[in-house]
């Protein structure tokens, strides 16, 4: 008599793959290791830095030297060492501009934008993500740069007419406003790369905007320039960190209201793109 044994084989197990969730902390971390991953990331802000600090240095050292010769240049007759210190603003937020369309489009160019909307399907989160985390990264460069270039270039300028601290009252403010405007510049950089998708047409009409329009408006009959130039996007910028405001320009308060509504227009327009149009 034969005895027949059933073996029973125990099930084989395999190890649960980890649940990974698109959340917003999520997305926020990945975008800040995108960003940092990059080469052009460290390159073009240090330069935004560079531009910051050796230009106010540049413009005090002048006005400095212009004091000292008896020869002062008109344009520099009234400055003030805030104004002489932020002098390189204009090409720091070229730079930081500049870069804030390459984190948008720089991911169109190399088809990498794919991966990333397949990684969050309900795809604004990118965009959002993108946007606070460049914008963060060039509000601390920008504010940065602007308390060192005030705080050498109000040593080169200290016993002038232009020597200010910072106890005199805007200088803290200004310093602060001017930090904001280049972090809301690279803000409007990262919409425009999303909204165009291009990174030549995001950066001409990023400098067509700051630098282009502005001089095109000064041919306009006066009248007209004094409806139009205080509310473009540049002018009103500077004016959140101007000292000095007259009956041509915006106050601080009034600036800031005008560059974040630029800045949502911006955002909007590449958010409705992004939703409605495949990469």
């Amino acid at each position: 008599m034969s005895t027949l044994t059933a073996t029973t084989e125990e099930p084989r197990t395999t190890p649960a793959r980890p649940v990974y969730r698109v959340t917003g902390r999520n997305v926020l971390s990945s975008e800040w290791a995108k960003l940092w991953s990059l080469r052009s990331t460290w390159i073009t802000l240090g330069l935004g830095l560079l531009f910051l600090v050796a230009f106010g240095l540049i413009s005090a050292s002048r006005y400095k030297s212009g004091i000292n010769s008896g020869h002062m240049d008109r344009d520099f007759a009234d400055s003030t060492a805030v104004s002489l210190s932020l002098f390189g603003s204009n090409f720091a937020q070229l730079a930081l501009g500049v870069l804030g369309v390459l984190v948008t489009a720089g991911e169109y160019s190399t088809g990498m934008i794919r991966s990333t909307l397949a990684a969050v399907p309900r795809r604004l989160p990118v965009l959002w993500s993108k946007a606070a985390v460049f914008g963060l990264v060039a509000l601390v460069v920008g504010t940065i740069g602007a308390f060192v270039a005030f705080g050498f270039g109000s040593g080169i300028v200290s016993g002038t007419p232009a020597a200010m601290s910072l106890t005199h009252a805007g200088v803290v403010r200004s310093l602060l406003g001017a930090g904001l405007y280049l972090g809301l510049v690279g803000v409007i950089g990262a919409a425009l790369g999303a909204l165009l998708r291009s990174v030549a047409g995001g950066i001409s009409v990023l400098v067509a905007a700051l630098m282009l329009i502005p001089g095109l408006i000064s041919l306009l009959p006066s009248s007209w320039q004094d409806n139009i130039s205080p509310y473009l996007p540049s002018n009103a910028g500077e004016s959140m960190f101007a000292l000095t405001h007259d009956s041509t320009t915006l106050s601080p308060g009034a600036g800031l209201l005008v560059f974040l509504g630029w800045t949502a227009l911006a955002l909007a327009g590449a958010a409705c793109r992004l939703a409605r149009t495949d990469a």
